[in-house]
């Protein structure tokens, strides 16, 4: 995705003779222009060696931005206190989202595991189908390769520190892994969303949440559980004037089309309609009836009641999106909901006060959303036995009304 936003981003800025270069290994590319009134190239240099590079890069003033598929941790940003806080707005910056289908032969009578599952196949500890359905047989496992950024996804979202069982086979090209599960009764395998191809997707959930299907709907409002966010750190006041201009490219909508194309999660507003299960309370099916869900939630700072960096941009693009279609405000439903960890009372007020955050970001851009309801700890969409699960149930989420 890096060498793909460097060259439309060039491009952006009028340079001529743009072109994409090899590194000197598979990790590195070199993307290069000539800029208008410039006769000398303008070069993009690009290092994707894993994310913990980027801040020791950062820190090193050896790089102008950072590329990281994970949250910066406290002692990372505790080495960068230089050059601002790296928790700000300033400094983090939500690129896309990424997300991985676990998948199986269309005849497998298996349509959803739950994460722990997962891992078991995955690691070895689970050998047949037998322990974790009606099918019976060995489990044949089907992964990507180890330069691939599914599999580093993969690792990082479901073997959290365990080893690929040692039988695994291993591909480099995902339609190839895709077709192999398709024709293989008792394969499983993981995947990037664009290539599910012939192959069944598995619903996935966590403890005490609904199972979900790896949908661009999922992924982007990040209640699928095997979704991550992608990020770019900078100082927050970058000398390089072509830091700030690469970064707003990237979250625009044309740098969000580029995400979008190269097989990412996109952050453009795109709203869908949702079918919502029985199993949803009645208050949450009443209020959504007829309407459209919109391609994101707003989540909040770990711990505190302040959008995360993510939702406040959110709020800008929502708000074009709607002024675009010319819509008032009162098309808005936002739904508030809470981690259930507190009494239903509280959970309740929680949830509300939630919502009413997002709603005074609206009405702050002159629009004032119709509807502002808090619905408790109803639908989770993570285990709440951890602080990320609690942190993903903690949310809001937008509807259009017709």
């Amino acid at each position: 995705m890096a060498p793909s936003l460097a060259e439309a981003f060039l491009k952006s800025q009028g340079a001529s003779d743009v072109k994409i270069l090899p590194g000197a290994n598979p990790e590195e590319k070199t993307v290069q222009g000539i800029l208008p009134s410039q006769s000398s190239v303008s070069v993009i240099q690009i290092a994707a060696h894993g994310s913990a590079t980027a801040f020791s890069s950062l820190a090193e003033d050896a790089c102008d931005i950072g590329m990281a598929s994970r949250r910066i941790k406290p002692e990372e940003a505790a080495k960068l206190a230089s050059l601002g806080d790296m928790s700000s707005s300033d400094s983090e910056h939500v690129l896309g989202l990424d997300g991985i289908a676990v998948i199986v032969n269309s005849a497998n009578p298996v349509n959803g595991l739950a994460k722990d599952q997962i891992m078991q196949i995955f690691s070895g500890e689970f050998s047949d189908w037998s322990q974790v359905g009606p099918l019976s047989g060995a489990i044949k496992i089907y992964a990507r390769d180890d330069k691939s950024g599914t599999y580093d996804t993969f690792k990082t979202l479901v073997l959290a520190g365990k080893d690929l069982a040692p039988g695994a086979q291993r591909f480099e090209d995902s339609n190839a892994l895709s077709d192999a599960v398709a024709n293989d009764p008792n394969g499983i395998g993981f995947i990037g969303l664009p290539y599910i191809r012939r192959a069944k997707a598995l619903a996935v959930s966590e403890k005490g949440a609904r199972a979900l299907l790896a949908t661009p709907l999922t992924v982007a409002t990040e209640d699928y559980p095997l979704s991550r966010r992608l990020y770019l750190y900078t100082p927050s006041n970058p000398s390089n004037p072509f830091t700030r201009k690469f970064v707003e490219f990237a979250l625009s909508k044309q740098g969000q089309d580029v995400v979008g194309d190269t097989g990412f999660i996109a952050q453009n507003i795109i709203p869908q309609n949702q079918q919502v299960g029985r199993e949803a309370p009645l208050d949450y099916r009443h209020l959504t009836a007829g309407a459209q869900r919109l391609s994101l939630n707003f989540r909040f700072r770990p711990g505190k009641s302040d959008l995360d960096n993510k939702a406040v941009v959110d709020v800008d693009r929502v708000a074009t999106f709607v002024a675009d279609l010319r819509y008032s405000g009162d098309k808005i439903l936002l739904l508030g909901f809470a981690d259930g960890t507190e009494t239903p009372k509280l959970n309740k007020e929680l949830s509300l006060n939630r919502a009413r955050t997002v709603e005074t970001k609206f009405v702050e851009r002159g629009l004032r959303p119709g509807i502002v309801k808090g619905l408790g700890a109803d639908l989770p969409v993570a285990s709440n036995d951890t602080e990320e699960g609690r942190e993903r149930n903690r949310r809001v989420e937008i509807w259009l009304r017709q």
